[in-house]
C-alpha cells in the first residue's frame, strides 16, 4: 500500500454526542463511555492549552469538554489570542469526530500533518479555497467508513465536501456517469467533471479490483499524504508526475526495462500517449496548472485507452513492485512509502466503520 507525500472544516460544530450513560448498561459498555468522557476532558483542556475557547454547543453544564477546558484553565491560565491556524482546525476536527462518536487518530493526525495537506483550490471543484461560503476549505475523511486517520484525509471545498456526503466510491462513480450521460448535468452544485474527480478519489483509498483500477482515468491526482489502496493506481499517478519533469523518458527507460517483455510495447504506446501533455506543461510556470493539465489529459481516450491496455497485462504484485522499484529510482518528484497493510490502516477504525468503541457500545 502507498502513500504519497510532498513538501510543497467544517465552519460548525455539532451538538456533543449524546452517550447517555445509564445504571442498566454492562461493565464494559459503561468503561467505554468513560473512556469517551476522558477524551472530551483532554479535548477541552488542549483548547485550554492553546488559548481558545471550545464551540458554544459544548459550553453546558456536565459536558466532559466544558470540564477539561475550566481545568485546563486553571492550569495554563486564562490565555487569549491563542494560534489561529492548523492548531484551531485540529482542534475543530478533534471536536467534529469526538461529538459524533467517530474514530481519530491522535498519534499521526497533528496540527503539522493537517499542515502538510493543505491546499490553496479545491481538487474538486478547482476553485480556490476561502474562509467562507461554499469555497470555504473544509478538511474531512475520504471514506465515510472510515475514521478521522492519516491518509483518509483530505482538503476540499464546503461545496465538494457536502455533494460527497458519505457516498461510497460506487455511489459517486455511478452519479458521475449518470451526469455524463445526461439529460442533467450537475448534481448538488457539481458537474459531470467534478463527480468524476470525486469517484476518484475515493477510488484511492478504496481497495478495488486491479481489473476495475486500471480501466480508471486519473482525473484528480492523489493528494498529499494520501493512502492509495490499489498499486495499479499508484503506478498511474508516479507516471503521470514523471511526464511533467525534465528528463523524464531516461529515468522511464530505466523502467521500462523492469517490465515482463510481453507488456513493454504496450507502455512504450501509453507513453507515446501521455508524452504531448508532457511538452504542453513544461510551457507552464505554476504548480497548480501542470496539475490541472496532467489530470485533463486522462479526458482523452485514447490515452485511457492505452494504459488500460498495458495496466491489465500486470497483476496487483507486479504493480506494486513497480511502484516500489520506480520509487527507489526516484521517479514521481514525490515522497513514495510503502506500508504493510496494518499499519497503513492503522487509526482507521474500518471494522467499526469508522466509529469510536464508546459508539458502538452505545449503538
Amino acid at each position: 500500500m502507498a502513500q504519497i507525500a510532498s513538501i510543497p472544516s467544517r465552519s460548525t460544530t455539532p451538538a456533543q454526542f449524546e452517550l447517555g450513560i445509564g445504571a442498566d448498561l454492562p461493565a464494559a459498555a459503561t468503561e467505554l463511555m468513560a473512556t469517551h468522557e476522558a477524551v472530551g476532558r483532554q479535548l477541552g483542556r488542549d483548547f485550554a492549552r492553546h488559548g481558545l475557547t471550545p464551540p458554544i454547543q459544548h459550553l453546558h453544564a456536565g459536558s466532559p469538554l466544558l470540564l477539561g477546558w475550566q481545568a485546563g484553565r486553571a492550569v495554563f491560565g486564562a490565555r487569549r489570542g491563542g494560534p489561529r491556524g492548523h492548531a484551531r482546525q485540529w482542534l475543530m476536527l478533534r471536536t467534529h469526530a469526538w461529538s459524533r462518536g467517530r474514530s481519530f487518530e491522535e498519534l499521526r493526525v497533528t496540527p503539522q500533518f493537517l499542515q502538510s495537506i493543505d491546499t490553496e483550490h479545491c481538487p474538486i471543484t478547482r476553485q480556490a479555497l476561502s474562509d467562507g461560503g461554499e469555497h470555504a476549505r473544509s478538511i474531512d475523511r475520504i471514506r465515510d467508513d472510515a475514521g478521522y486517520a492519516a491518509g483518509n484525509l483530505a482538503v476540499m471545498s464546503q461545496a465538494a465536501n457536502r455533494a460527497k456526503g458519505e457516498r461510497s466510491f460506487e455511489q459517486l462513480q455511478a452519479a458521475a456517469q449518470s451526469l455524463s450521460a445526461g439529460p442533467i448535468t450537475s448534481m448538488g452544485g457539481l458537474d459531470a467533471d467534478a463527480w468524476q474527480r470525486l469517484a476518484v478519489l475515493a477510488s484511492f483509498v478504496t481497495e478495488l479490483p486491479h481489473e476495475t483500477a486500471a480501466q480508471l482515468p486519473l482525473v484528480v491526482l492523489p493528494p498529499n499524504r494520501i493512502q492509495m489502496f490499489n498499486p495499479i493506481q499508484a503506478l498511474q499517478a508516479l507516471l503521470t508526475r514523471e511526464i511533467a519533469r525534465a528528463g523524464w523518458s531516461q529515468r522511464l527507460a530505466r523502467l521500462e526495462a523492469l517490465l515482463p517483455a510481453t507488456c513493454r510495447a504496450d507502455f512504450n504506446r501509453f507513453l507515446l500517449a501521455l508524452a504531448p501533455r508532457g511538452l504542453e506543461v513544461a510551457k507552464l510556470d505554476h504548480a497548480q496548472a501542470v496539475r490541472w493539465a496532467l489530470e485533463d489529459a486522462w479526458r482523452q481516450p485514447l490515452l485511457l485507452k492505452r494504459w488500460s491496455r498495458f495496466a491489465l497485462q500486470l497483476d496487483q504484485a507486479q504493480a506494486e513492485a513497480l511502484v516500489q522499484q520506480a520509487a527507489a529510482l526516484g521517479l514521481g518528484g514525490v515522497l513514495w512509502q510503502h506500508h504493510e497493510d496494518d499499519i497503513a490502516r492503522e487509526g482507521w477504525a474500518l471494522e467499526r466503520r469508522g466509529y469510536s468503541s464508546a459508539a458502538l457500545a452505545w449503538h
